[in-house]
């Protein structure tokens, strides 16, 4: 099963902002993070729309964070890059007339929102700042 990574990364990308004083481009980002920069413009441009970073256009620019770290939720973050199926595990449309499949499909399904509840309420109560709470700061270079 393919897995999205996009979320630790781009928290990881976040954290690097944070210790960074001038705004740094999608360039820099992609050789610091070994990620093409178009993708890092089109991950960006999405955390851009919520909020969460901006950019500044011209000689001496790139991007920056838009907030501090402690504003952020993971859940923010989650959002801001459109949250991906979280399951392999899918639940058919409900055709069938059969009662136990049915009975099936609820059980799997109410399992599976149950899950899905308890990791989102788990990212609304880290911010981006907890992550690194315990690291000490270090100046980038």
């Amino acid at each position: 099963m393919r897995t999205d990574n996009r979320l630790p990364r781009v928290l990881h990308i976040l954290l690097h902002l944070d210790e960074i004083e001038d705004p740094i481009t999608s360039e820099q980002m992609g050789e610091m993070f070994a990620i093409d920069p178009s993708l890092i413009r089109r991950t960006m441009g999405g955390l851009r729309a919520q909020g969460l970073v901006g950019s500044i256009k011209g000689h001496g620019g790139g991007w920056r964070l838009a907030r501090p770290l402690g504003e952020i939720s993971l859940m923010d973050v989650y959002q801001a890059l459109g949250p991906p199926a979280l399951f392999a595990i899918g639940v058919p449309h409900p055709s069938s007339t059969c009662l136990l499949e049915k009975a099936a499909n609820e059980a799997t399904g109410k399992a599976m929102q149950i899950a899905r509840e308890a990791l989102e309420a788990e990212l609304q109560r880290v911010s981006v700042a907890d992550l690194a709470k315990d690291i000490p700061k270090r100046s980038a270079s």
